[in-house]
């Protein structure tokens, strides 16, 4: 891997912490203010729409610009957000403006792999790259935790800061700081020679404008993603993964709380286990798994929603701990190589940035669906147990479909899926 591979690494793993880590802080903060249950599991899907409503301009962003100041760009909104929630802003608004902030950093953050490294590498780097956002998922989930437990927090508060009176705040305090360090990081990203590619729009028009003049090669990108034979396979399962596992974290939360009664430092932790399988099965793909066989992970998928759906018959922690390493190893292995072949395709179809900023509309579009029936179910009065199920079910089925639809091209279309898969095989180079 080149030099430059891991200062990318070491930007994502510190900004990724800290998304991770304001989580369950936001969490808590609205638990201590009196929230209700539906407007907690709002975090999940309010955190996704400027991932959903600027689709057509970050990818664009992210291509005109360096990555590296992109991402600092994007750091430094997070930390607006923080600021925000700080001083009194509601949590879900505050929230809201951290996932712009990720919304823009994610293009340059995966789209860089393409124009660093070469296409036999991809898998090897996406396999790194989410085995250590997997692992700052693990531990921001951990530090979010021990952030607003009463050990942490007392000394926090006891630093005597002005107007800094509970352990939310004090949290936001240092995960503040954490932003900082990664936004220190892309500082240090090289430039990669890629040739950029300016906006379609006039930066002076205002934003609306330009999202009106950029929509048509947005959405030219998302059809040919989703009309190529595997683009649209790797989208689809890549788009239900993130969707299911962006909300399983605060589904897991709920679940602990109910059937183990965690608060919520000990929820997070259990949390934390997931990922644990994630990293495991990220790990293990990223040696096994190569772009012309990535398809044939799609099964995890159903199995893994299968699971979301045991977790209602669960009562002891001593099951629950290998059971949810096991739901998680499922969806590292599964993700790594599907995620690599999406990106692969994208690159050859349209550019990193434009694929990412795709990739990252439909995935985030599913968090926005999912979420959104989770909260539905729960502001309806089903019981959360009654709403995992629901969820799990939901993911299996169209996992399944996702499954039958690749059956389907590799019968109506030998011969065009077998000359997708030769261009993995053979594209050394870009």
């Amino acid at each position: 891997m080149k030099r430059g591979f891991y200062t990318i690494m070491s930007a994502q793993f510190f900004s990724s912490l800290a998304d991770q880590a304001l989580f369950v802080v936001a969490v808590e903060l609205m638990r201590t203010g009196g929230s209700p249950e539906w407007q907690r599991a709002a975090l999940v899907p309010i955190f996704a729409i400027f991932y959903v409503v600027l689709a057509p301009l970050v990818g664009a962003f992210a291509d005109c610009l360096p990555k590296g100041k992109v991402m600092f760009i994007s750091n430094a909104i997070k930390v607006v957000g923080c600021l925000m929630m700080l001083f009194g802003a509601h949590p879900l608004l505050a929230y809201a403006i951290v996932g712009l902030g990720a919304a823009a950093y994610s293009p340059a953050k995966y789209g860089i792999l393409t124009e660093l490294l070469p296409a036999s590498q991809l898998v090897k780097a996406n396999g790194w790259i989410e085995g250590l956002t997997i692992a700052s998922i693990l531990l921001g989930i951990v530090l979010g935790g021990a952030l607003v437990g009463q050990a942490l927090s007392g000394h926090l508060i006891g630093f005597g800061l002005p107007g800094i009176d509970t352990a939310p705040e004090a949290a936001i305090v240092v995960l503040i700081l954490v932003y900082a360090i990664a936004a220190w990081f892309n500082t240090r990203i090289p430039h990669t020679g890629v040739e950029m590619r300016p906006l379609r729009a006039n930066p002076a028009q205002g934003l609306a404008r330009n999202l009106v003049a950029l929509l048509p090669d947005f959405w030219n990108c998302n059809s040919r993603l989703w009309r190529d034979k595997l683009g649209q396979i790797s989208l689809g399962t890549t788009t239900l993964f993130w969707g299911a596992g962006g909300n399983l974290k605060y589904i897991v939360l709920s679940w602990a709380s109910l059937a183990l009664g965690y608060n919520t430092t000990q929820a997070s932790a259990l949390t934390g286990v997931v990922t644990i399988g994630l990293a495991v099965g990220a790990v293990v793909a990223s040696m096994r798994m190569k772009l012309d066989t990535a398809t044939k992970v799609i099964p995890m998928g159903i199995g893994m929603g299968l699971l979301v759906m045991g977790m209602i018959f669960i009562d002891n922690v001593w099951i629950a701990v290998p059971f949810l390493i096991l739901m998680g190893g499922l969806g590292g292995f599964l993700v790594v190589p599907m995620n690599a072949l999406l990106q692969h395709r994208g690159h050859n179809l349209m550019g990193a940035g434009r694929s990412i900023a795709v990739q990252n509309f439909n995935e985030q579009a599913c968090i926005l669906l999912l979420g959104g029936f989770y909260s539905a179910c729960t502001g309806l009065g089903l019981s959360a147990y009654t709403a995992i199920a629901a969820f799990g079910g939901v993911v299996a089925g169209v996992m399944w479909i996702i499954k039958r639809w690749h059956e389907s091209n590799l019968r109506n279309y030998p011969e065009e899926v077998e000359h997708l898969l030769s261009i993995a095989r053979s594209d050394k180079h870009h």
